[in-house]
């Protein structure tokens, strides 16, 4: 049986109303989900690019956000493809199992014109995802998050980078104050409790963590059993990847 998991493993998201200005602040410190992603790196002997690593990092502290922004029965993933370089970065999660995790692709990554942002978002189990796609600029993950909200969302939001891996997403309500809005800044942002009258609606836990282990991926082996050659390719054993989190599986023909 596994160690239980302590508290401080986890991040805690704070879920914040701001009174008279109609925005709802979500904010949240990520040590503790980036201190389990290394782990998990470490772990399968993973190591990603310094600076995609720092944007898949901020890619899964949006969408931490966004996910306590939505309704708990969500869960989501992203996944965005870029030209230069060629790189797919994914990060799914969902609030009712309160984890999220992700990867990089790099390989045999399907090239386009255009850097694009895909959403899909499942209410239920075996229910068919809501999908959106957009054209999206830049290199910034948090701006992404920011032109998703306009196109998808249909309403503004901003997402603030504060010290100590702290991040805050503030999310336009119906009749908020755009002059205000539009003015907010990180030191704003940062002192948003002092300047403010705010009411803190939920707080939510969230780890880095996929779930997955070798009896969900052979399954998805199982077509191969009666081509076990073309998979094996001579070999005894091979090596399956994880697509949620890149965790890496020793597979041999006897388990297929």
């Amino acid at each position: 049986m596994s160690e239980p998991i302590s508290v401080e493993e986890f991040t805690r998201v704070e879920s914040i109303f701001v009174r008279h200005r109609n925005v709802l602040a979500v904010r949240a410190q990520f040590t503790p989900i980036y201190t389990d992603y290394y782990l998990h790196l470490m772990q399968y002997g993973l190591r990603n690019p310094e600076e995609l690593d720092s944007m898949l990092k901020d890619l899964l502290a949006g969408l931490t956000l966004h996910l306590v922004a939505r309704p708990w029965a969500e869960t989501i993933a992203w996944t965005v493809n870029l030209r230069a370089p060629r790189v797919n970065l994914f990060a799914t999660g969902g609030s009712i199992p309160e984890s999220i995790t992700g990867r990089l692709f790099t390989e045999d990554v399907r090239e386009t014109d255009r850097d694009l942002f895909y959403s899909q978002t499942t209410t239920q189990p075996g229910a068919e995802p809501r999908t959106s796609t957009l054209q999206i600029d830049g290199r910034d993950p948090l701006f992404w998050v920011e032109q998703y909200y306009m196109q998808s969302e249909q309403r503004p939001a901003k997402v603030f980078r504060l010290p100590d891996e702290t991040f805050v997403l503030v999310a336009a309500q119906p009749d908020y104050d755009e002059e205000w809005f539009g003015a907010l800044d990180v030191a704003a942002v940062s002192g948003l409790e002092q300047a403010e009258e705010t009411k803190l609606l939920e707080t939510r836990r969230f780890r880095f963590h996929c779930g997955c282990d070798l009896g969900k991926i052979l399954p998805v082996l199982a077509p191969w059993r009666d081509k076990a050659d073309e998979l094996f390719h001579g070999e005894n054993q091979i090596i399956v990847q994880c697509p949620r989190c890149a965790a890496r599986y020793e597979v041999t023909r006897d388990m297929l």
